[in-house]
């Protein structure tokens, strides 16, 4: 979780400025390619609903033209499908800021007994907002991923079983 998109120097939560609240995505190009993650990205994100803020504005941020052309097409391509106007935006990446600590995996810190496990796991903050297991876990705390999605990997979580046991009663 960050911030990206404006010219406020130091952004933060109380004060944001021009910035937009955003994710990261850091993947290797080997296992996904970025036509892949955009097409998980409109497969779930409605780009013709507006946005009434800079905060929570609806943004691709692309990261070099090659993305920029990538993330424009899938944008024109949706927008097409759906007959309507885009109030998605593509726009460069600039600087990407991380967000407050309280912010990182803010779903996922609901549940203390997963997230007091992986903390103990990635100590250090920015292990833990690395974390594969965290970001998956974090990602099953806001209701995405399917049961045989989340038992086919929750053992690489490097979870106890009761910590595996509260984790599977959040996919339901």
């Amino acid at each position: 979780m960050g911030y990206a998109g404006g010219s406020t120097p130091d952004p933060t939560y109380d004060s944001i400025g021009d910035h937009t609240e955003t994710v990261q995505v850091d993947y290797d190009p080997e296992r996904v390619s970025y036509q892949d993650l955009l097409n998980v990205f409109f497969g779930f994100h409605n780009p013709c609903t507006p946005t009434h803020s800079t905060q929570y504005k609806a943004v691709v941020f692309a990261d070099g033209p090659e993305q920029q052309t990538a993330a424009q097409a899938a944008l024109d391509t949706e927008v097409a499908r759906r007959g309507m106007d885009a109030q998605t935006a593509v726009l460069p990446l600039g600087q990407f800021h991380l967000a407050e600590d309280y912010h990182q995996k803010y779903a996922l810190r609901q549940y203390r007994t997963i997230a007091g496990e992986l903390t103990g796991i990635y100590p250090k903050l920015a292990d833990f907002v690395d974390s594969t297991a965290a970001t998956r876990a974090n990602a099953f705390a806001y209701g995405f991923g399917s049961r045989e999605l989340l038992d086919d990997e929750i053992d690489s979580y490097g979870l106890s079983v009761d910590a595996q046991a509260k984790l599977r009663e959040l996919v339901r």
